[in-house]
């Protein structure tokens, strides 16, 4: 991955700064326990200009997040929006990643978290193809991680949180050193849960199954607007506990995820899925999908949001 241009813009607490500047202190909350709540997603641009997509969708579950970590958002929603839009408008970006993020921090330390302030940021970046240019034609070789998802009642697998994602990183450096391109998690019944950063799809005799929330899995949006477009399209879309061998002798399993949009998966554990090839439901969704945020179809779901 490239390095950051720091020559752009962070709002930070209702303020724009210099890239340089967005610091925090090495006392924060944040940094010491984990405690941040955020969220990932991305502007495209199309023909009327850059547009965010699905800007409420994404918001609305960084909320959700914070709510289930009782962390009370000094802003709105609406609020929040209108800054993440002030924030790619004054970085002057067509297309780019958004990352906001809410956290505890710089007050007292100790594992309550009460006492400290809860701080807002919000920046961007380009960012390409999160698993390689050539991922999205081409698919990439994955395995089935050794690390479990999240067991329930542990911590919240429906918030997206930072100390989620040192299970992720864990599943991720695991494949990276193993020579794959992605780690594929089970749940703590043996299940198939999702990637280390996006959510799993399969399909098999015409019909795409994922699992279901139940299964240690993040409400991706993303998931959410595959299924939609799935629907769209009229084919059979099932929602169920799916066992790990089912990876294995599906026609094609994809990846779903803002960084990752949808990524073909070409071979598990060294076995090669279908034809070892991108299959052509994903390439059907993924024309559908990138139509939509791209603006070559009209938005008739209300998932752009027009900087």
């Amino acid at each position: 991955m490239s390095p950051f241009n720091e020559n752009g813009k962070v709002w930070m607490n209702g303020r724009l700064v210099a890239w340089k500047e967005a610091n925090i202190h090495i006392a924060s909350h944040v940094i010491h326990y984990g405690s941040s709540l955020f969220e990932g997603f991305r502007a495209y641009e199309t023909p009327p200009g850059t547009a965010v997509f699905r800007l409420d969708g994404h918001l609305q579950r960084l909320y959700n997040s914070c709510k289930m970590y009782r962390m009370d958002v000094p802003y709105t929603i609406d609020e929040f929006s209108r800054a993440v839009l002030e924030t790619v408008r004054a970085n002057g970006r067509g297309s780019c990643y958004i990352r906001p993020i809410i956290y505890r921090g710089y007050n007292t330390l100790g594992v309550d978290p009460f006492p400290n302030p809860v701080d807002c940021a919000i920046l961007v970046w380009n960012w390409g193809k999160y698993l390689g240019e050539e991922a999205l034609e081409n698919g990439v070789d994955v395995k089935v991680s050794s690390w479990w998802r999240l067991a329930p009642n542990t911590l919240p697998a429906l918030a997206k949180s930072g100390a989620n994602y040192m299970n992720s990183q864990l599943i991720k450096m695991e494949a990276l050193l193993d020579g794959y391109a992605e780690g594929i998690a089970l749940n703590i019944r043996g299940h198939i849960s999702e990637g280390s950063g996006e959510n799993i799809f399969l399909v098999q005799n015409g019909a795409i199954y994922t699992p279901p929330l139940s299964s240690s899995v993040l409400p991706g949006i993303t998931r959410d607007s595959v299924m939609t477009l799935i629907k769209e399209m009229g084919m059979s879309l099932i929602e169920e506990t799916i066992p790990r061998e089912l990876l294995y002798i599906a026609d094609e399993v994809f990846f779903t995820g803002s960084a990752a949009e949808i990524t073909p998966i070409r071979s598990i554990d060294k076995i090669t899925i279908g034809t070892g090839k991108r299959g052509p439901v994903v390439k059907r969704l993924q024309e559908a999908f990138f139509s939509y945020v791209k603006g070559a179809r009209e938005d008739t779901y209300h998932w752009l949001t027009f900087i």
